[in-house]
């Protein structure tokens, strides 16, 4: 994780007004902040071409046939997927990848967003790239990507076995494997989804399909001993190395790990599951009954159910508190520790905690306008558009990136003056 301590953390505002750049340019497409709220930037048309405007300057004198997906990396650098004569390629700060591909997608950066990753098709073959450079092997089919934290090594669910799309007896025989910096595992399988990289990144496990009915976890090519009736994403344990993953066996959802069931407790459904930092607890999405979801922590379901949906399960940094989104008919709440806010909203995104765990902080919206809510709190301020909360390292200050009426805003307020 990038460190914001070098931020700007000085109380106050700092404004970029981009209302003319619809005038400027023959259309605009969606603005992002940049994650220190120092910049902000769009795709715009020009001249019948594509360019990047980036707090009112284009990022190159040379525009490209097509620009898509623009992001900024956790280092706070520009990047989009570009496409010049029927190449596409990746672009960071307008400096494009000098290796071209027939098609590039899914763009992935390393946790200090100081490597980038993409999927690609080259001939109708596919790999994935790194900072420009492709596997050495490519494969027929490719999916279910994964970059390791640091982004030196990346991972996906790779078709090692062509076939044609009639031969049904040979795809169940296997077809599929996992790629691991392009080589691929020795074991083929029906079918592999959800790759992941272990925290140390020497190990990758993912979910398998063996034949027709029959499903389990891969570490390193090497099967978990039970199969189930079916499996979800595995992830591993921060420190022991340990798999866990939800399976299905006899019509019920249980967390397994190395195979053998941990929590007590079946579910009607069990997934998302995620370690907190130090691996002393673990949480997931469950539904204890049909058409109800919670959250259950170490096992245990909190209390409270909806009906809708759980999602965006969060743990505190110090890992002691657990956060989600849950919707209920047309509301969506926050639920800290299984307790909701009293504020519902027409819609709310991830759960952002405070450094020491005391503060939970969203973007939310209400009444067609979007804010920012703290400890169930309400910013005074409405706008057109907000992006992630962002707590100062001491946690202390939150930095809002907003937008309204073609004023884009950084503002670094006190956590006091929402929060209490």
């Amino acid at each position: 994780m990038v460190s914001n301590q070098s931020w700007d953390w000085d109380i106050g505002h700092k404004e970029i007004d981009i209302s003319d750049w619809s005038q400027r340019f023959e259309w605009v497409e969606e603005p992002y902040a940049s994650p220190d709220g120092e910049s902000v930037a769009a795709i715009v048309h020009v001249d019948e071409a594509f360019n990047v405007c980036i707090n009112g300057t284009l990022w190159s004198e040379a525009p490209a046939d097509k620009i898509w997906h623009l992001r900024f990396t956790p280092d706070n650098r520009p990047y989009a997927l570009i496409s010049d004569d029927g190449q596409w390629t990746v672009a960071v700060s307008g400096e494009a990848w000098s290796e071209g591909y027939d098609y590039a997608w899914h763009p992935m950066a390393s946790t200090d967003g100081t490597h980038l990753a993409v999927a690609v098709q080259q001939a109708g073959r596919y790999a994935m790239a790194v900072d420009g450079k492709a596997w050495e092997s490519d494969f027929s089919d490719i999916g279910y990507f994964a970059l390791s934290s640091s982004g030196r090594s990346t991972a996906a669910a790779v078709q090692v076995r062509s076939v044609d799309s009639g031969q049904v007896h040979a795809f169940q025989e296997g077809t599929f494997s996992v790629a691991v910096d392009g080589k691929s595992w020795d074991p083929m399988f029906v079918n592999v989804w959800h790759v992941a990289f272990s925290p140390d990144e020497r190990h990758v496990a993912a979910e398998v399909r063996l034949n027709l009915y029959d499903y389990t976890i891969a570490v390193d090519g090497q099967l978990w001993p039970q199969v189930f009736q079916t499996v979800w994403a595995p992830c591993f344990h921060p420190t022991s190395g340990a798999v866990v993953a939800p399976v299905r066996s006899k019509g019920e959802w249980v967390m397994a790990q190395d195979g053998r069931t941990i929590w007590p407790q079946p579910f009607v459904q069990l997934w998302r599951q995620q370690f907190n930092v130090d691996g002393s607890r673990l949480a997931a999405i469950v539904a204890p009954k049909y058409g109800r979801w919670t959250v259950a922590v170490d096992g245990a379901p909190w209390p409270l159910t909806f009906g809708s949906m759980v999602t965006d399960l969060t743990f505190s940094p110090d890992g002691q508190r657990v956060a989600a989104l849950a919707k209920e008919g047309a509301k969506w709440h926050v639920v800290v520790d299984g307790r909701a806010w009293q504020h519902a909203f027409e819609m709310a995104w991830r759960p952002v905690f405070s450094p020491d765990g005391n503060a939970v902080a969203a973007k939310v919206e209400i009444d067609g306008r979007n804010t920012v809510a703290v400890n169930d709190r309400l910013w005074s301020t409405a706008c057109d558009m907000v992006w992630e909360p962002c707590f100062s390292s001491d946690g202390t200050r939150l930095l809002i990136r907003s937008l309204d009426k073609g004023i884009y805003r950084r503002s670094v307020i006190s956590v006091n003056k929402i929060a209490e």
